[in-house]
């Protein structure tokens, strides 16, 4: 597998995850009265905890985030932390936006830092409050991550429209079933049951997802529950460097970052279709961010336990199933009609309940997954635990995969 993309080197300098955090993505902070400076603080604090550390031993700071200015009006999100937490007066921070994969370039810029040696202790945030509008308006909002005035002129509803294009690129080269598709969803939400941070936990699910009465027609093969949720929340990690480490002999920490990958391509849908035509890979740059990731962490997939995936929409993480290397090209209903997805499966995505079960606050998401792989490894996902999990992926994009970040998490020595 390493051969297909050419060997990248692998990482020698440790990134480790001492702690991170989630908010609950269920909440409407709006109706709340919480602000950005709210969530900020919620995440900042609940992230040094688990970290174990206060904010004084915080040397640098990475904040994702897509639409700030968009959905609250408030920008300059870098100085949001030292805003509401005194002890990060004067820490250097930085606003990270990559759509939907914001969160995910704050953790590769923290890496390299910490990898340089110019920091050793770097907290890295993901937020995002979307709740301010309408779904009609957020959803225009959101269509702000797409190349504005030249793709899907007169669409009300950008996203649903773009992955359902996906999903038919696919039916036209493989052939596909929506019924995998409704199984996609199916699993996640089911998953999110069992996570109690998640948007939908609580949420009245039809039995029949193939019922169009009960999950409507939104575009094409996409229906109302293969969606992810307009999302407010945070997530937050603290990372640390090898040398940090071992200036701290009394502090353990739950996980290492062992590999990463990170391909970005132009913004509109149109050419990633026509330039990968002769590819039996759909988004060949999506399956190369994941292969550098692999590369990088010195392993293939048969060394990984599972992943946490990008389904803003079940077409993305049927595209992903396939561009993992979990089936062939085009044939990933092979895994969902298997049950090699599922917790208890064989290779399980999106335990945690993703996007479509778990939220999809955009910068956040990035960050989230991290938090979710890290749990997994230290074997503190609850009841959402893979059993034995001792390496864990992410795979977040960003647009119509115009960003796309993976990460190869793996245990600690003492997990």
């Amino acid at each position: 597998m390493a051969g297909e993309q050419g060997e990248r080197t692998r990482m020698t300098t440790g990134i480790w995850v001492l702690g991170g955090y989630q908010s609950d993505f269920a909440r409407n902070l709006p109706r709340e009265g919480v602000g950005m400076d709210g969530l900020v603080a919620e995440v900042v604090d609940g992230t040094l905890a688990s970290a174990g550390i206060d904010g004084t031993a915080v040397e640098t700071i990475h904040v994702g985030n897509a639409f700030g200015q968009l959905f609250t009006g408030q920008g300059h999100l870098g100085a949001m932390p030292a805003t509401v937490h005194d002890a990060l007066w004067g820490t250097p921070s930085a606003r990270h936006e990559a759509a939907c994969a914001s969160g995910s370039i704050g953790v590769l810029a923290a890496m390299n830092e910490l990898g340089s040696g110019a920091y050793g202790c770097a907290l890295v945030l993901g937020v995002e409050i979307e709740k301010t509008q309408s779904s009609d308006a957020a959803a225009r909002t959101l269509a702000a991550a797409s190349w504005v005035g030249h793709e899907a002129d007169g669409v009300s509803y950008v996203w649903p429209y773009t992955f359902a294009r996906v999903a038919e690129e696919y039916a036209a080269r493989y052939g596909l079933d929506e019924v995998h598709l409704r199984a996609i969803s199916a699993t996640n939400l089911a998953a999110a049951k069992r996570n109690p941070k998640a948007q939908t936990r609580d949420w009245s699910i039809p039995e029949d997802l193939d019922d169009p009465s009960a999950n409507p027609v939104i575009d094409g093969p996409v229906r109302r529950f293969d969606c992810s949720q307009v999302t407010d929340g945070g997530a937050g990690v603290v990372l640390v460097s090898d040398a940090w480490l071992r200036d701290h002999p009394g502090v353990r920490p739950i996980a290492r970052i062992e590999g990463w990958g990170h391909t970005t391509v132009g913004l509109p849908l149109a050419p990633k279709l026509a330039r990968s035509a002769d590819d039996p890979f759909v988004m060949p740059h999506v399956r190369k961010a994941a292969l550098d990731a692999f590369d990088r962490a010195g392993t293939d997939l048969d060394g990984i336990d599972g992943f946490e995936v990008h389904d803003c929409f079940a077409p993305s993480e049927y595209l992903a199933i396939d561009h993992l290397g979990l089936t062939g090209p085009g044939e990933s209903w092979k895994a969902v009609e298997n049950g090699d997805i599922a917790l208890g499966g064989s290779f399980p995505i999106n335990p945690s309940g993703g996007l479509i079960g778990g939220g999809h606050p955009v910068g956040a998401t990035g960050v989230r997954m991290l938090v979710d792989a890290s749990l997994q490894v230290s074997g503190d996902a609850g009841e959402n635990q893979v059993e034995g999990a001792e390496r864990f992926g992410t795979l977040n994009i960003g647009g119509s995969t115009a960003t796309v970040v993976s990460l190869v998490v793996g245990a600690t020595p003492d997990s």
